[in-house]
């Protein structure tokens, strides 16, 4: 799959629609390609966790300051952060103790792809190398965001921004950040380049990181990176992510995703659960699956998608137990932009057992496309691209809204608060 034009699409197209809430004046126009009946959390209703979940939200909606964590794990249409980011924005909007800290991001920049448009990292790009979970040929320590950027070169300045084009009420800030690396290799200094900032540079070999603390909240900060002796032979630093922390109670949305990101390829990346294990998640959404169908029908495995996808599942709830968990079903595509893909019927099925099997929820985005061959209708209405895979800036604007609207109604079915009072609220916000 080719991400490059897509990604460039989405990137010039983004800003102009903002972050608005939009169902309500696009359903005219665009109401007949969406099965509004089918924009439920399907079986939240009947689990434990997620009334434990909406629970800590209807707090947070009351007024009352609390941490709430929300991980959401994808490919290409996570790692773009576009409706994902929609959706952050919303909660963290929804009152001035609901902003929490921005949390872990990965310099997708250095990695030389599509970087969201919410953050910066930037360096020398030329002096580094990107390595993804998701290309067989590529082979190097991954740890949670399944992406690497390994350095090999003599020196560079990193420069670091918690806010970009974000939609926030208030900016991100932090007065520590957490910067997750091979920390078995000590070939390179990493340091602040303003050291009055700094109160003390911790470093956590077991958890693979060095955590920076500030004496203030700042929402930038330089770095040098530097090899420690020109006779070292093979120096690497391999940048697996970045962390911006405060102290700050809230809602704190943590977005990981890779262009072409499958069970298969996520399973490579050895440290995953050993840095998922820093994080208590209350809702784990997986939006797993595209890449994992994108295939001819008489190559596709359902067993072992299931297998995957179990497995996966099994591991959230090692780290966590008492996290909720929602699973989502892919969006209707194409195959090699001609054939309307059967496997995702298929993955639906395996989704809906597993739901039921672990007592969790699933958003089924198939069923609110409209199934089979919907994604050229999306297409001919300019909500996706050609390839009939990706949604175009406005098709992810859309997706999210309906997110949120599947989201309230599973809150309002836990705690039985007034849902045109919670619709209009959020719908109002005017990010």
């Amino acid at each position: 799959m080719k991400y490059t034009v897509v990604a460039l699409f989405i990137a010039c197209t983004t800003t102009f629609f903002g972050q608005h809430y939009v169902l309500d004046s696009l359903t005219p126009k665009f109401g007949h390609l969406i099965n509004f009946e089918e924009n439920t959390f399907k079986m939240a209703e009947n689990a434990p966790t997620f009334h434990q979940f909406f629970a800590k939200m209807d707090s947070i909606y009351t007024g009352k300051k609390q941490k709430l964590h929300i991980f959401h794990i994808g490919g290409s249409h996570i790692q773009a952060d576009i409706y994902s980011n929609k959706i952050r924005t919303y909660l963290q909007n929804t009152n001035t103790v609901s902003q929490g800290q921005r949390g872990f991001v990965f310099p997708y920049h250095l990695a030389h792809t599509n970087n969201p448009t919410n953050y910066q990292i930037k360096a020398t790009k030329s002096k580094w190398q990107g390595y993804r979970s998701s290309v067989r040929k590529d082979s190097i320590a991954w740890g949670l965001s399944g992406i690497t950027a390994a350095f090999r070169e003599q020196s560079d300045t990193i420069y670091v921004k918690s806010n970009y084009r974000n939609y926030t009420n208030q900016p991100y800030e932090f007065n520590k950040l957490r910067v997750f690396y091979n920390t078995w290799k000590s070939d390179y200094n990493l340091t602040v380049l303003n050291p009055d900032l700094v109160i003390s540079d911790t470093l956590n070999l077991d958890n693979m990181y060095r955590e920076f603390r500030f004496n203030k909240l700042i929402d930038e900060v330089t770095f040098c990176l530097q090899l420690k002796d020109s006779t070292i032979t093979d120096p690497e630093f391999a940048l697996m992510g970045m962390e911006f922390m405060n102290d700050d109670d809230g809602i704190e949305y943590t977005s990981i995703g890779v262009n072409g990101g499958s069970f298969a390829y996520f399973n490579r990346a050895a440290y995953f659960e050993k840095q998922l294990q820093l994080y208590t998640p209350d809702l784990f959404i997986i939006s797993i699956g595209t890449n994992d169908g994108y295939m001819p029908k008489s190559e596709f495995d359902a067993e072992q998608f299931r297998n995957y996808y179990e497995a996966f599942i099994r591991m959230i709830q090692r780290v966590n137990p008492d996290c909720a968990i929602l699973l989502t079903v892919p969006n209707d595509d194409y195959y090699k932009r001609k054939i309307p893909n059967p496997n995702t019927a298929t993955q639906q099925k395996v989704i809906m057992e597993l739901t039921k099997k672990y007592h969790m929820a699933v958003w089924d985005l198939y069923a609110i496309m409209g199934g089979l061959g919907s994604s050229n209708k999306w297409y001919q209405h300019k909500l996706m691209p050609r390839d009939r895979i990706h949604f175009t800036s406005l098709g992810y604007s859309i997706k999210a809204d309906l997110f949120m609207d599947a989201f309230i109604d599973a809150w309002v079915q836990s705690t039985h608060r007034n849902k045109e009072e919670l619709l209009k609220h959020y719908k109002t916000l005017n990010e």
